[in-house]
């Protein structure tokens, strides 16, 4: 039974809720993705071109710091990625961390928490950063999926 761990980026815990849920419906480990400089109310003001999110989302190359990295990478062969959709893909720090590692042989499954919006070119725009990994399509939820739900989305998934 290959080992599962749930790595998420959590701006306003709407993401760490479903992460938790998800982790807890298919008996995975759990880590949270911290950003090395947190971040404010008024660097996710989307509205304001000169928030720090909506600079860093307007750079694809764009790698902002982990405060930590997960020492035991190396022992799980899927990972599910989790974070709230900006502008339609991933924040960039879900690059920094999937860079981070080396991902030769593991299954990469993103998914994503919104409002409204759905996964846009999010595969597209992590691709580079899962070289040597599988990178299955992603899936949005919304905060309040249940543990029903997510356990049969990840059973669908053939794993």
């Amino acid at each position: 039974m290959s080992k599962k761990l749930v790595a998420y980026f959590s701006a306003s815990g709407v993401t760490a809720k479903v992460a938790e849920t998800l982790a807890e419906a298919i008996g995975a480990d759990i880590f949270e993705i911290e950003p090395k400089v947190p971040y404010t109310e008024v660097d996710l003001n989307w509205m304001d071109k000169k928030a720090r999110s909506t600079i860093e989302m307007n750079d694809p190359a764009s790698r902002p710091e982990i405060a930590v990295k997960r020492d035991n990478m190396k022992d799980y062969d899927t990972i599910f990625v989790g974070f709230p959709i900006w502008w339609y893909v991933a924040p960039t720090i879900i690059n920094t961390f999937l860079e981070s590692y080396d991902l030769t042989g593991k299954t990469i499954i993103p998914f994503a928490t919104s409002g409204g919006s759905d996964i846009g070119k999010t595969n597209e725009r992590l691709a580079p950063s899962c070289k040597g990994a599988k990178l299955m399509d992603g899936k949005v939820f919304k905060g309040s999926v249940g543990h029903q739900e997510l356990a049969a989305w990840v059973e669908g998934l053939g794993l």
